[in-house]
């Protein structure tokens, strides 16, 4: 396929992906997960990647948020003639890796793939965010070093973010943690805000495409409300069990959801819904029923759509279930909003970014449709950086465990990483190299 590069930007190009080497993104790899960093407390990863980086020749930077939490930011300088590009990556964890806070939840107990304990098997690495967001990170910084190794002439700085907080999570409140907003792309939003900006960004999250638009986020908080009392009076005084009526809204719910991502589905994004969690009632105290039910949904949507107009859509679906159900009294609110958000095709970056995409599958870029994933590309749109995503695949045949949502997450082919820092040296040489001497 035709790069678009210059017959000399091709050879810097072959260049500095000859100075990609397996072993050590394996080794990258290994050494982010074998550091736990769930949100909120990313901070000794951050400075381990610092110093890699600066090791490295990247001038590696720790950037605070707290005590607990910060980002790691490398920079590649160029002449200052040409465009900045932006490589980023989270580097916080899904789930936490440890009993206390992912079981029962994740399972009834804890897989070696779901604990940050790196395991390496030919070419899979095996352990907590091994591929999603460890693997992508250490493409990022794979790439970055290949190009300073081969001395690459820029006219634009590389800068290689690596964000804390990336997860679509709210502040873990355990361990002492007291802040609520250490996730939804809280590292990400302070990296740009204290100043590390880029003329065109590139996220690496999972899924070997390109793409240029992805769905945002609405939370919602629906109170069922019942009648505190006991069972020995059931059947002498009133009885309003809140848990049983937030049953039959939270299977209206499960039944409108589809429809509204048939409604939404249009371009990349299918966006989704889910109910998340319920709470209600002691659960020492199971001869009682309580007078609050209370459940969180997920709905995803398009960048076609605000946060308001998803709010209106959400309780108009409520209204027909309260319609429907007259005796069931609730209330409900939008907790989190984070707008979907995208970036035009013929923008600079997702061209280059295709074109690297076509140079390395060596076919036409197809795109993956349907996707109701978020990522801080959404913080990096907002904020007013245009910014391509590309991935690698989720783990196939040959991998040491089956595929499913976990060993997605955390398992790494690294021959796919190598794949990806390839394609990113050849956006970051469109993008941001010299000018054919």
């Amino acid at each position: 396929m035709s790069s678009g590069l210059s017959a000399q930007q091709k050879e810097w190009v072959a260049a500095a992906r000859a100075r990609l080497d397996r072993r050590r993104i394996t080794d990258l790899v290994v050494g982010m997960v074998d550091i736990p960093s769930p949100t909120g407390e990313e901070c000794e990863l951050a400075q381990w990647l610092a110093g890699t980086m600066s090791n490295a020749g990247l001038n590696g930077m720790y950037q605070p948020i707290d005590d607990r939490q910060g980002n790691a930011i490398g920079r590649l300088k160029g002449d200052g003639t040409g465009d900045d590009v932006m490589l980023y990556a989270p580097i916080d964890t899904f789930t936490v890796g440890t009993e206390e806070e992912d079981v029962p939840w994740i399972g009834d107990e804890l897989r070696p793939d779901m604990r940050p304990q790196a395991g390496v098997y030919g070419d899979f690495v095996v352990g907590l965010g091994a591929s999603n967001p460890k693997g992508h990170g250490a493409a990022i910084i794979a790439a970055a070093e290949a190009l300073s190794a081969a001395e690459i002439p820029l006219a634009g700085d590389v800068l290689v973010g690596l964000g804390a907080g990336g997860m679509p999570t709210n502040g873990r409140l355990t361990d002492g943690l007291t802040r609520r907003n250490a996730g939804q792309g809280v590292g990400c939003s302070f990296m740009l805000e204290q100043g590390t900006w880029a003329d065109h960004a590139i996220i690496a999250k999972p899924g070997w495409a390109v793409a240029w638009e992805e769905v945002g986020l609405c939370w919602f908080e629906v109170r069922v409300r019942g009648t505190f009392s006991y069972v020995g009076s059931r059947h002498r005084m009133a009885y309003r069990n809140p848990i049983a009526h937030a049953a039959v809204v939270v299977a209206e719910l499960e039944r409108w959801f589809p429809e509204y991502a048939e409604t939404h589905t249009d371009g990349l994004v299918a966006p989704q819904g889910i109910v998340a969690s319920i709470e209600g009632g002691w659960p020492r105290l199971a001869a009682a029923t309580s007078a609050l039910c209370r459940f969180t949904v997920d709905l995803r949507t398009s960048p076609r759509s605000t946060p308001a107009q998803v709010r209106r859509e959400f309780g108009e679906a409520i209204a027909r279930i309260q319609a429907a159900h007259p005796e069931i009294v609730l209330d409900w609110d939008m907790v989190l909003s984070i707008p979907g958000t995208a970036t035009p095709q013929d923008d600079p970056v997702v061209k280059a970014t295709v074109a690297a995409w076509e140079d390395v599958a060596e076919r036409t870029h197809t795109p993956i449709v349907a996707n109701s994933g978020a990522t801080d590309a959404n913080i990096l749109r907002n904020r007013g950086l245009s910014t391509a995503r590309v991935g690698m695949d989720r783990i196939g045949p040959g991998a040491p465990l089956p595929l499913d949502f976990a060993s997605g997450q955390n398992v790494v082919d690294v021959r796919d990483a190598e794949r990806l820092a390839g394609l990113l040296i050849h956006a970051v040489v469109d993008l941001a190299g010299a000018p054919s001497r």
